[in-house]
């Protein structure tokens, strides 16, 4: 595929998607969006492929946040949209896609960009790395799932503190509050999402993307999470997978899993 604002490459059933609008520090514009989009929709679709790491261009940024030249002019109902379709088009696709996405963050992370990275299933960064949601300073609130993804993730408490002051957090303060998995160098930060990656492929593709839904239906009003679970659990007991899994282990080999 080719694209003008991200990279996409694929190597050993690993997808790599980059933000590369350095220029910018990566900053997510409506093209950028629409080419993630069609990225994270195409590996979703793609059986060679069972692990996404998401990252942006370059050492000083994941994304700086949304371009803000775009919507400076926007009528109260254009912001809603603007809002509407970005979480729907993008932040909603990769939290709920059936392909565990890592964000390896390297550098900034504001805004739009923390939103992504909070969209991916979970996050490593780079020592370098620095996270916010400064809308506030703006005039505005977090519109791609920001109010929502940062209290799940870091509590209440500090959720409303980020936002209020606008400030940031370092890799390690983001470690802390539990906002990130890992800290590396940046040097490191790749081959240690290719690592848990590895780890990852180890196992069912099939019962991962059912462990991913239980695990999001936690969070969606109005649904029980535990039936969602027990379904998943019942379903597996049907596929491939779970007989190929059982029977590596009760014959003391290796699984192959078919994905199936």
């Amino acid at each position: 595929m080719n694209f003008e604002n991200i990279l996409f490459e694929e190597n050993d059933q690993i997808a790599y998607i980059t933000i590369n609008r350095p220029a910018k520090l990566n900053a997510l514009n409506r093209a950028t969006i629409q080419e993630l989009h069609e990225a994270f929709a195409s590996a979703e679709e793609d059986r060679d492929i069972k692990v996404i790491i998401l990252t942006g261009s370059g050492e000083k940024a994941f994304v700086a946040g949304a371009d803000i030249s775009e919507f400076a002019d926007f009528s109260a109902e254009e912001g809603r949209r603007l809002a509407a379709e970005g979480q729907e088009k993008l932040f909603d696709l990769v939290a709920n896609l059936s392909k565990p996405v890592i964000a390896a963050v390297n550098g900034f992370a504001l805004g739009g960009g923390l939103e992504l990275a909070m969209a991916a299933h979970f996050r490593i960064a780079s020592d370098n790395a620095r996270m916010g949601l400064p809308e506030v300073s703006l005039g505005v609130i977090p519109g791609y799932g920001g109010t929502q993804r940062l209290p799940q993730l870091v509590g209440k408490g500090r959720a409303m503190e980020m936002i209020m002051t606008a400030g940031m957090i370092d890799a390690r303060q983001a470690l802390e509050y539990h906002l990130v998995n890992h800290v590396t160098t940046t040097e490191e930060l790749i081959p240690l999402a290719e690592k848990i990656a590895g780890k990852i492929m180890n196992n069912s593709s099939v019962a991962i993307a059912a462990a991913i839904k239980a695990v999001n239906a936690n969070y969606e009003d109005g649904v029980n999470g535990y039936k969602v679970e027990i379904e998943g659990f019942g379903r597996s007991f049907g596929t491939a997978d779970f007989k190929e899994g059982t029977s590596a282990f009760l014959n003391k080999r290796k699984a192959d899993f078919p994905g199936e």
